[in-house]
């Protein structure tokens, strides 16, 4: 990680992300608690969460508009008008205001899978291919991190001063990371021009993921094992209130320790890389939430303790595995729809599952479900480690030509193989 951050371009563009990163952590969980205070309804206060996640919808639509621009501008853009999407919630002011707290909330989840998209090809163009995975890594360390600190930032922030700060807090972060972007100085190459009819351009980047054996079987898999994992965020409650026999409060407690482990798991995911490949990796990834879920069967403070820390292991180690698998196996003219797309596939079926935990834990015990959710994601675990050779580690890796997804353009075809399965590709602009 210490090589990857010598790089004068990534470390602005780590700075940047710094700021955008640490204002979203305030801000999410403050939006709820801003509906929760307005309304006095936790029904209302979780509908903002479904907010920001309904326009995953769109994904197709999204990656399709990041694959028309060169990368670092259009992401300077999206922070600039994030940080003007905010600027409605000054005027929330009672209950008769909520509906403003909603439409801003779904255009930030607009926004997110915006810059999600094109950070993913802004990183790829950035970094050498044989960083890809320390890129990611400290990205994903500094954003469990922040996690550790954000929420409670940003509720004792809206206790202490109100909303229009956390409004505030939010525009500040995104313009800094406006303006930080802008500074890196960096060759791109002009973006494809339409080779298809649009309807075929949507779904070029879901063909890619079915076409491309290794990241067919990371979706399969991750997509089965987030299924499941969903569940766990409704559970958690009953488990402190059921098991334990603590308050709710309590649930931030765990959420520290959970944010603890991600630490790790940030740290240690490039290393995890390196001996097991991505799809490895991301097997590793979905199984420790295996014993995890099985450990909270039995209320046990302690073993609660280290089932949190072993979940929170697990989330950077599948980030990682799967962003950096997408970036080594994408043509960079096709990334910002394949990543769109995979994030609509994976994160579809987890708002499912949120939801279906909070109907279920009021049917069956909770102890039930946790056992449940072991077994699932010990097997979607068992099935991406089973297909680990599609990805081996980097020192492992032959390099061998592979042909472009059908559907592709013309310059989209030119750089589709950098995109070998050693991972490696040739220097181009701005690597």
């Amino acid at each position: 990680m210490r090589t990857v951050l010598r790089r004068p371009e990534f470390r602005l563009l780590f700075g940047g992300l710094l700021a955008s990163m640490a204002a979203e952590s305030i801000l999410l969980l403050a939006l709820a608690i801003w509906v929760k205070d307005l309304t006095g309804s936790d029904g209302l206060a979780g509908a903002t969460i479904f907010a920001v996640i309904a326009p995953m919808t769109l994904a197709p639509l999204v990656g399709w508009l990041v694959d028309r621009y060169p990368r670092r501008p259009f992401f300077v853009v999206a922070n600039l008008v994030t940080a003007v999407l905010l600027t409605p919630l000054l005027a929330v002011r009672d209950r008769g205001d909520v509906w403003i707290i909603y439409v801003v909330a779904a255009l930030y989840g607009l926004s997110y899978i915006t810059l999600s998209a094109v950070l993913s090809g802004l990183i790829r163009q950035l970094v050498p291919v044989e960083l890809l995975a320390e890129a990611n890594g400290v990205l994903q360390t500094v954003r469990q991190g922040l996690r550790l600190i954000g929420p409670l930032a940003g509720a004792g922030l809206y206790a202490a001063v109100g909303g229009w700060m956390l409004a505030v807090i939010g525009m500040v972060g995104f313009l800094s990371a406006a303006v930080v972007v802008s500074l890196i100085r960096t060759t791109e190459t002009p973006p494809a021009g339409p080779g298809l009819r649009w309807p075929a351009e949507l779904s070029v980047g879901l063909r890619h993921l079915a076409g491309e054996p290794a990241l067919r079987r990371a979706l399969l898999g991750y997509g089965l094992g987030s299924l499941a994992m969903g569940f766990s965020e409704s559970l958690i409650f009953a488990y402190v209130d059921q098991g334990l026999r603590r308050d709710a409060a309590f649930v931030g407690v765990l959420v520290t320790v959970q944010g603890i482990g991600g630490l790790v798991g940030g740290l240690l995911s490039p290393a995890v890389v390196r001996r097991a490949g991505e799809v490895g990796t991301l097997a590793a990834g979905v199984a420790f939430f295996g014993p995890a879920s099985l450990a909270l069967v039995y209320p046990n403070l302690w073993l609660g303790f280290v089932a949190v820390l072993l979940a929170g292991v697990s989330l950077p180690l599948t980030m990682v595995g799967l962003h950096t698998l997408i970036q080594r196996r994408t043509p960079p003219g096709l990334l910002g729809r394949v990543a769109a797309a995979s994030e609509a596939v994976v994160s579809g079926p987890q708002a499912l599952s949120i939801g279906a935990g909070a109907l279920l834990v009021g049917v069956l015990d909770y102890r039930v479900l946790f056992a449940l959710i072991g077994v699932a994601t010990l097997l979607a675990g068992g099935f991406l480690w089973h297909g680990r050779t599609l990805s081996p580690p980097p020192s492992a890796r032959i390099p061998a030509p592979r042909r472009p997804a059908d559907g592709l353009t013309r310059a989209d075809r030119v750089d589709t193989v950098g995109q070998t399965v050693g991972g490696t590709t040739p220097p181009g602009p701005g690597r």
